[in-house]
């Protein structure tokens, strides 16, 4: 049996505060998605391109959590290289996160496949239902986003075994909805299938809150984005650490006719430029000189290589500097390790006041 596949720990409270109550709430609480993603703690690293590479994921799965390697736009081989890579570093269960719109995403599928990658999550847009079929044939757990309620569930009845629930506050590419709204509209809805919550998650109490309404887990991103054991770039690490929740905006569409797929990211001199290029685009079609199409291609050229250019180059002025609304609450650089601590710390407090009413007086 491949690490991915290993069984659960059990023991998923060892060495952490709390009562003895809370922990075995909080225990009961993700025991579905403790009981499907293996590992000690159900909170995911989101998979981040040209951030979430081995050694990040490697350390989450570490320390107990459940790393998503960001396959992004590898080539197959990359892609190869980096499962063996990060199972070089970790004997525990870690995913892989595949695009849907990768030129080569059926090559890269089969990377998986050959490689009996245990957890499969794919992004990017509706994930067509020969892959989900093609993935659970071959014995994987596949993971999917749901953007909306009819959505969740026509994904399951497509195979899905589970699902991430991500609102609008996150990093990177993102849907309509914001968090709260999309918990509210799917948890108290769906129960067959573990369910994780992301976008703005950067404290244990809001993550216990979410469990509460029947949440299996969640998902973060931008705290281990800053995580020591991240290598992304000192300088995209700075404006992460030195950003509050307001600078984390979202990409402007001016006009229906740019099909622009949003994307939240710091507020920077590309982001100014985007808002910039796109009028002068609208003035170009309006007199003729170019159609709406190479408009469009114009603007799917301005921002190739922009994250990895911030990410792993460190131009956070002309790069793409993705980051989620939390990343106001994240000001220092941590230990993975100490991150998932944490949370859970916090987790537990909270669950700890609400089995005392606050006072000490248990009421549970």
């Amino acid at each position: 049996m491949n690490a991915e596949a290993k069984e659960p720990d059990t023991g998923s409270m060892a060495g952490t505060g709390g009562g003895v109550g809370a922990r075995r709430r909080l225990d009961a609480l993700w025991r579905d998605g403790l009981d499907y993603l293996g590992c000690r703690y159900a909170i995911i690293g989101g998979a981040m391109s040209w951030v979430s590479e081995h050694k990040l994921v490697a350390a989450i799965s570490n320390a107990g959590a459940f790393g998503v390697l960001a396959a992004s736009a590898m080539p197959p081989q990359n892609l190869r290289d980096e499962i063996d890579a990060t199972r070089a570093l970790t004997d525990k269960p870690f995913g892989v996160n595949l695009v849907t719109l990768h030129p080569l995403f059926g090559e890269v599928l089969d990377v998986c496949i050959e490689l009996e990658v245990r957890h499969v999550v794919l992004a990017g847009g509706l994930p067509p239902q020969w892959a989900i079929g093609k993935l659970k044939d071959a014995g994987a757990k596949v993971m999917c986003f749901a953007p909306a309620l009819a959505l969740a569930r026509r994904l399951i009845r497509n195979g899905a075994d589970a699902l991430v629930l991500e609102g609008r506050e996150a990093g990177g590419h993102i849907g309509p909805s914001t968090t709260t709204v999309l918990a509210q509209e799917i948890l108290p809805h769906i129960a067959e299938t573990p369910l994780f919550v992301a976008g703005g998650i950067a404290r244990g109490e809001v993550m216990a809150a979410f469990l509460e309404m029947g949440a299996a887990g969640c998902q973060i991103g931008t705290r281990f984005a800053c995580a020591r054991e991240s290598t992304a770039h000192p300088n995209f690490k700075k404006a992460l650490l030195s950003a509050n929740a307001r600078d984390a905006v979202v990409s402007p569409q001016l006009d229906h006719m740019f099909k622009v797929i949003p994307v939240r990211a710091l507020l920077n001199k590309a982001m100014e430029e985007f808002f910039d290029i796109q009028h002068e685009l609208l003035e170009q079609i309006r007199s003729g000189r170019m159609t709406a199409a190479e408009a469009q291609v114009s603007i799917e050229h301005f921002w190739a290589g922009r994250l990895r250019r911030a990410a792993v180059h460190g131009d956070v002025e002309q790069g793409s500097v993705m980051a989620g609304q939390s990343v106001g609450l994240v000001k220092a650089e941590q230990a993975v390790s100490e991150i998932i601590e944490e949370m859970v710390e916090q987790a537990l407090g909270m669950l700890d006041r609400d089995a005392t009413g606050g006072d000490g007086a248990r009421r549970d």
